[in-house]
């Protein structure tokens, strides 16, 4: 009987991790394009992650599960089977070999690998490689890095420098090489949110048909809930229901767009220098202003940043450790003392700067400001 050759299919994170695919369908191939980029190069050597497809996972005992659809176990594997937007999967991810080389398998047809870019910045931080919760440009020959917490300004400030001609690096989770002098992106997609889009009309035509078709619709709800007067929305059924639905059509109010969709093949670099660094903040008042900074506030205060962003892969890790007690990974939970001494030592001697801004902001105005500090 002849045997099919098994399918592959390589990413490559800057030569620094290795993804391989195994046996996926074309359907699994873009549903981790999507989480990573168009990032698929052949890989020579052996992977530091691979992911094999299988049409259905086999179990070595009945499941026990833990909360409602969450995880489970057998005698011997620990799985996950809640996905992006609380999608029903069914992975088997070794939390005990995380850190090294390592193994998950997936059933078929998921729209998203779940947990994967936190399991990719472990890997990379085993390597010495510090990921960070930032964005990155490149402008006037000085590559910046943008950091803070989540709805700090890191995407308008990139917005803000790439309309005047700077080099995308990367969005959402940037790169520090272990000297400390390059810094990485992945391509994945930018949300921009329907504020951005008015004040950025540039980039409205990049966004696609179907997409704005969807925040016209949103918006001309609110806009019906906005005007109805309180006592219809009281006494009316589908006014009140449109009422209640008035803060999730506000969360709708966002689409994810290709960088280089946006920005095109000119300005698409994914690498840069390391040169300034700027915390980004949103505070109460209406006025942008940047003030130095010592780089050692900004490594203590993002150090809770990196763990607050990696909640929801504890929360599995825990999981694990109650299905499995034994099967410590010592790694995972010596991350967060790894991170700080990165942190430090990687953004030493680095002009750094704090950014206060309101927020929302103007765009214009944010680059006005912070655009003096940045190269000549």
């Amino acid at each position: 009987m002849t045997m099919q050759a098994e399918r592959i299919t390589d990413f490559n994170l800057h030569d620094f991790i290795r993804i391989r695919l195994c046996n996926p369908s074309p359907a699994d191939v873009r549903a981790v394009e999507r989480q990573l980029g168009p990032i698929q190069v052949e890989v020579a050597g052996e992977p530091d992650i691979t992911i094999q497809f299988v049409e259905r996972l086999p179990q070595t005992s009945t499941l026990r599960y833990l909360g409602v659809d969450e995880a489970a176990f057998d005698d011997e594997n620990f799985y996950v089977l809640r996905g992006k937007h609380k999608a029903r999967t069914k992975v088997h991810i070794p939390f005990d070999e995380i850190g090294k080389r390592l193994t998950i398998t997936c059933e078929s047809g998921l729209p998203a690998v779940p947990l994967l870019i936190p399991i990719i910045n472990l890997t990379a931080l085993s390597k010495g490689i510090l990921p960070l919760h930032a964005s990155a440009f490149t402008y006037n020959r000085t590559g910046v890095l943008v950091t803070g917490w989540s709805k700090g300004g890191k995407t308008e400030t990139l917005l803000a420098f790439m309309q005047n001609g700077a080099s995308y690096i990367g969005d959402e989770w940037v790169y520090i090489s272990a000297d400390g002098r390059t810094i990485y992106g992945i391509p994945e997609p930018i949300r921009l949110w329907d504020w951005h889009l008015q004040q950025l009309p540039q980039y409205s035509a990049k966004v696609g048909q179907g997409d704005r078709l969807r925040l016209k619709v949103i918006k001309a709800a609110q806009a019906t809930d906005n005007h109805m007067p309180s006592g219809v929305k009281k006494g009316f059924l589908p006014a009140k229901m449109l009422n209640r639905a008035a803060p999730v059509l506000k969360r709708q109010l966002c689409v994810d767009v290709h960088p280089m969709r946006l920005f095109g093949q000119a300005a698409f670099a994914l690498r840069g220098s390391l040169d300034r660094v700027f915390f980004t903040m949103s505070h109460e008042t209406d006025t942008v202003s940047v003030t130095p900074i010592e780089v050692s506030e900004i490594a203590e205060r993002m150090i809770f940043s990196l763990e607050y962003e990696r909640a929801n892969f504890y929360s599995f890790y825990m999981m694990f450790r109650f299905a499995f007690p034994e099967r410590r990974n010592e790694f995972i939970e010596c991350a967060e003392t790894m991170q700080r001494a990165l942190l430090m030592d990687l953004l030493k001697d680095k002009a750094a700067y704090a950014v206060y801004h309101p927020y929302p902001m103007s765009i214009a105005a944010l680059f006005e400001v912070m655009s003096a500090y940045v190269g000549a």
